[in-house]
């Protein structure tokens, strides 16, 4: 990217770091599992695309994704391999995934009989992955409702159950006891399937937290989303992963002010100076995904020191205070996530001061900033 072609704010990619991830995943796996890798919300805000086809040259063959035209953006950018569409197949889909060759989360017995129908008038067979609602209480067959469909899913000829899920609702905490009764609940639910003829090729029900905190050897498949971008699944993870901040997020001083003492800064005056201040602003604000809460607490990287963020965090604009580096010069680049300088402010540390999870705070870094992937070094 040329900086000096546009807005000089912009999110670096680094597919190193995320290749780096990918390897610690993997090192979690049972001898007889592999990776389905999560790309849903554009790879958690770090491009789908390009994330994919590093994860197809890896060797991944299974992409996971929310919707159907999440799944389509993949198909037009060349990804095979099986797309699953954790979201279901609504009415009127059922051709496009039959064309696409999509995989749909099967998630209630209508859904189940509109996809058959579909396909065998079409005199084909579509692949669908049976999820099973073990406790998370959110979408798929609970099971009872799957034991009373059981009869007829198994007559349902233009469906192939090639596999079946689940999905842990407690799985980053380490003491829980939700997990092992969903756990026990899944495997019964297998043993069901089994009885009734349904030998699926694939079992999943690990996220990050469940792959790296939880055993569940009979799953062929595990579906790891926040730690293949530098994310923790939580905090008592820390010590068992090293993961690499995929997400470098910059900008540029755009322009130096000189404020004596006393002045307000940014909107509601929440923050005066205190002494003659030198005021960096960098073009960048809560539009882009920097949240409002960073007023008067947020940090960024520059020349090996962390700067503070003062006032109010502006919709198109914010403000450090660089008093204590008169080095600083307009066009300097800024770091607000990521690496730079050997220090690091991770999408952890925004997700505690935003009370939130670093899942959010990917996701939210807005499209108007651009995506680059710079160069590896050969």
């Amino acid at each position: 990217m040329n900086n000096n072609s546009g807005r000089p704010t912009w999110a670096e990619i680094d597919l190193a770091a995320l290749e780096h991830n990918f390897r610690q995943a993997q090192k979690f796996c049972g001898s007889q599992q592999r990776l389905l890798t999560v790309v849903k919300a554009d790879a958690y805000g770090h491009g789908a695309v390009p994330v994919s086809r590093r994860f197809a040259a890896l060797g991944v063959e299974h992409f996971g994704v929310a919707t159907l035209e999440e799944a389509l953006e993949l198909r037009a950018a060349g990804i095979a391999g099986t797309i699953l569409v954790f979201g279901g197949c609504y009415p009127g889909q059922e051709e496009a995934f039959l064309q696409q060759a999509l995989t749909p989360a099967l998630l209630d017995a209508e859904t189940a009989q509109r996809l058959s129908a579909a396909a065998v008038d079409q005199g084909r067979e579509l692949n669908v992955h049976l999820k099973i609602d073990s406790g998370m209480g959110r979408v798929g067959f609970l099971p009872e409702q799957l034991r009373e469909f059981l009869p007829r899913l198994r007559q349902l000829k233009g469906l192939r159950i090639e596999g079946v899920m689940s999905h842990l609702a407690s799985a980053d905490e380490p003491d829980s006891a939700v997990t092992p009764g969903q756990l026990q609940l899944f495997r019964e639910q297998l043993q069901m399937l089994g009885e009734a003829g349904i030998a699926p090729r694939e079992i999943h029900l690990s996220n990050s937290a469940g792959l790296v905190g939880w055993k569940f050897p009979e799953a062929t498949l595990a579906r790891p989303g926040i730690m293949l971008y530098g994310g923790l699944p939580g905090p008592d993870f820390a010590d068992r992963l090293e993961l690499k901040p995929v997400m470098q997020l910059r900008s540029r001083i755009a322009q130096l002010r000189e404020l004596p003492a006393k002045s307000g800064i940014s909107y509601g005056h929440i923050f005066h100076t205190r002494r003659p201040t030198r005021v960096a602003v960098l073009p960048i604000g809560y539009a882009d995904g920097y949240n409002r809460l960073f007023s008067n607490c947020g940090q960024a990287i520059l020349h090996g020191r962390k700067i503070p963020l003062i006032g109010r965090v502006c919709m198109d604009w914010i403000m450090f205070d660089v008093t204590d580096l008169p080095q600083a010069a307009v066009g300097d680049r800024v770091t607000l996530l990521g690496s730079a300088d050997g220090l690091t402010i991770s999408g952890d540390d925004w997700a505690e001061i935003l009370q939130t999870i670093s899942y959010e705070v990917f996701c939210r870094i807005g499209r108007r900033v651009p995506r680059v992937y710079p160069a590896e070094p050969d």
